[in-house]
């Protein structure tokens, strides 16, 4: 008989789709471009004006951040650590759902699963332990590892890498990042003695079409 780690409501048949504890951001890419100085020297009509280049490159990586906060995808490859507690029992089939990405995503790559055995020592499962369910948005864990530590509050980790979204090359949202760009560029303080409005068919407009369901 499989020996049980800690109660839990889990069910082998159902799947709960927040079953991990937390998740943290490991890399996120802040060398590349998505807005080229070209598109922003136009958009701002700074033409032939580079002494402000570096400013205008970290206001458009704050941008593009932000960009992708909003929407809920990585415009460049970014990568996460999630973390589980123990679940089910040993031996048994356990599905780790991945948070940080759209469902039905392909453009996931999965570095490593790894757990906390009762060393504790920080062990990489095989390859041929687990695999991928895209459809899903989930690692399929074949085996609760029977000398996983039963001390530690979330044994299970997983480490993966968010491609690059295509969305965020659309027309439609790099527009977005320069009307964003532009209102950063032209009030560079919190605080206004007049009152502004919002476009009509400002930034939020254009992203809200393509931003992440979260469930």
């Amino acid at each position: 008989m499989a020996e049980q780690i800690a109660a839990s409501s889990w069910e082998s048949n159902t799947r709960n789709p927040f079953n991990y504890e937390k998740v943290e951001q490991v890399t996120r890419d802040q060398a590349t471009a998505w807005l080229t100085l070209e598109e922003i020297t136009q958009q701002l009509n700074l033409f032939g004006d580079e002494s402000q280049d570096t400013y205008l490159t970290s206001l458009e990586l704050a941008v593009r951040f932000a960009i992708e906060d909003f929407l809920g995808f990585a415009i460049f490859p970014t990568q996460y650590r999630v973390y589980y507690g123990s679940m089910g029992t040993y031996n048994q089939q356990i599905n780790l759902d991945l948070p940080e990405v759209s469902p039905g995503a392909t453009g996931v790559t999965i570095n490593n699963v790894s757990f906390w055995d009762q060393t504790p020592t920080l062990t990489t499962i095989a390859s041929s332990g687990w695999f991928y369910d895209p459809t899903g948005n989930r690692v399929i864990l074949n085996a609760i590892p029977t000398t996983m530590s039963t001390q530690m509050a979330n044994p299970i980790q997983v480490l993966y890498t968010v491609k690059a979204n295509p969305i965020g090359q659309y027309p439609v949202i790099k527009q977005a990042g320069l009307l964003l760009l532009t209102h950063l560029y032209n009030n560079r303080s919190d605080s206004t003695t007049v009152k502004l409005k919002t476009i009509p068919f400002g930034v939020e407009v254009l992203l809200r079409p393509y931003k992440t369901l979260v469930m």
